[in-house]
């Protein structure tokens, strides 16, 4: 079992941000149009990299302290990758092309 260990978690922060992904985050933040799951992500990373605590991130943006941790630990590890949305619409093929065709001749024959 793991124990508890409280304001460690806390400390958590983004990692060093140069000017250049500064300017990035802030017309990320800024422009407005696009995901707003993106827009949010942006701003969590913003507020840790103005040394805002996990807790505090947390209460502004509406959402857990564990969500909190997650985004900062993917923008750690993936940088502005990790900020943009992985879902897609629609449901997913049932065959791709190859596998569709046969499929249609061992019907047919």
């Amino acid at each position: 079992m793991i124990a508890h260990t409280g304001p460690v978690t806390d400390r958590l922060r983004v990692r060093e941000i140069d000017d250049d992904e500064g300017q990035r985050l802030v017309r990320i933040i800024r422009r407005g149009s696009g995901s707003v799951v993106t827009w949010r992500r942006a701003a969590m990373v913003q507020l840790s990299a103005q040394g805002m605590t996990v807790a505090a991130i947390a209460k502004v943006a509406f959402t857990s302290e564990d969500r909190v941790r997650d985004v900062i630990g993917n923008f750690n590890a993936d940088g502005f990758g990790s900020l943009y949305p992985k879902y897609r619409g629609g449901r997913p093929p049932k065959f791709s092309c190859r596998s569709g065709g046969r499929s249609r001749r061992s019907l047919s024959g």
